[in-house]
C-alpha cells in the first residue's frame, strides 16, 4: 500500500502544481521582458507597489542576499521606477518605494499576466476561496 505522500493522487497533485508554477513563471518572465525588466526586477517592483519596503525585508521575501536586492533597486532607480527614502518609523533605515511611473509599470505588468487570472476567473467565488484557503494551509499561513 503506498504511503500518504507517494500515493497516485498526491503525485498527480504535485505534478499539477509544478506545471502551474512553471507556466506562471514563464508568463511572468515574458511579461517582465515586455516591460524591459528581468523577472527579479519585476518581482521587486510588484512587492514595492504594495507598500514601500526596507531592502532587507525584500531580500527575506525573495529569499536572496541583500546585496542582490541592492543591485536590483539600483537598476530600477536608474530607470526612474523606484526611489529610496528614509523609513518614517526609523529614519536610519532606507525603504525602497515605487515612483508614479513604477506603480504604473507594476500595474501594467500585473494586468498582462493572463495565465493565472483567466482560469481562476472560470472558478466560482466559493471555489476560489477554497483554493486560496487550501494553498494558505499548505504554506502554513492562516486561512
Amino acid at each position: 500500500m503506498p504511503t500518504r505522500h507517494t500515493d497516485p493522487l498526491t503525485l498527480e497533485v504535485v505534478e499539477l502544481i509544478g506545471t502551474v508554477v512553471a507556466r506562471y513563471h514563464d508568463e511572468y518572465e515574458e511579461a517582465a521582458a515586455a516591460h524591459a525588466l528581468t523577472g527579479a526586477q519585476a518581482r521587486v517592483l510588484g512587492l514595492l507597489a504594495l507598500e514601500p519596503t526596507p531592502m532587507r525585508k525584500i531580500a527575506e521575501k525573495l529569499k536572496c542576499e541583500p546585496s542582490n536586492v541592492t543591485g536590483i533597486i539600483d537598476r530600477l532607480e536608474s530607470r526612474g521606477l523606484v526611489e529610496r527614502r528614509p523609513d518614517p518609523a526609523d529614519r536610519r533605515v532606507k525603504v525602497a518605494a515605487p515612483t508614479d511611473e513604477g506603480r504604473d509599470t507594476a500595474r501594467r505588468l500585473r494586468e498582462s499576466l493572463h495565465f493565472a487570472r483567466e482560469p481562476l476567473g472560470e472558478l466560482t467565488e466559493t471555489e476560489r476561496t477554497l483554493l486560496r484557503d487550501l494553498l494558505k494551509r499548505m504554506l502554513g499561513t492562516t486561512a
